[in-house]
């Protein structure tokens, strides 16, 4: 049994297969998830589990050189963005609109689904190197 870590065994295995540049994204649970892009829904009620009790656990186990947010969510969700910046400090924090961050979507490896029941708590995480 793993000791340590992230424990969801689909979760822990697209992590392992990520590579510089790959992206994931994380994402309440209502963003809609295109077809083709593998799911990870680890949604229970909402807000369980939360926008950040995922992310915390993702940026103890993933190297991220980029974030990608909405733009939406600096007036609607300013507490998960501080979180963000807080969680990655001194990575690149980029904004698109909410339109274009769906379509970005598009090209993830994969889309985790929370519980999140707040307004544009999405992020998209783009792997870097540990060299």
């Amino acid at each position: 049994m793993k000791k340590k870590g992230i424990l969801n065994d689909r979760l822990s295995w697209i992590i392992a297969r990520l590579g510089h540049g790959d992206r994931i994204v994380v994402a309440d649970c209502g963003l809609p998830i295109p077809d083709g892009v593998v799911r990870v829904d680890i949604s229970l009620v909402p807000g369980t589990p939360s926008f950040q009790d995922v992310v915390g656990a993702l940026a103890q186990e993933i190297k991220v050189q980029k974030l990608i947010v909405a733009t939406e969510m600096e007036t609607h969700n300013p507490r998960n963005l501080e979180f963000l910046r807080r969680s990655f400090p001194g990575i690149p924090l980029e904004t698109v609109s909410h339109e274009e961050f769906k379509e970005l979507v598009r090209k993830a490896r994969a889309v985790i689904r929370t519980g999140e029941a707040t307004p544009y708590a999405n992020v998209i995480l783009e792997a870097g190197v540990i060299f």
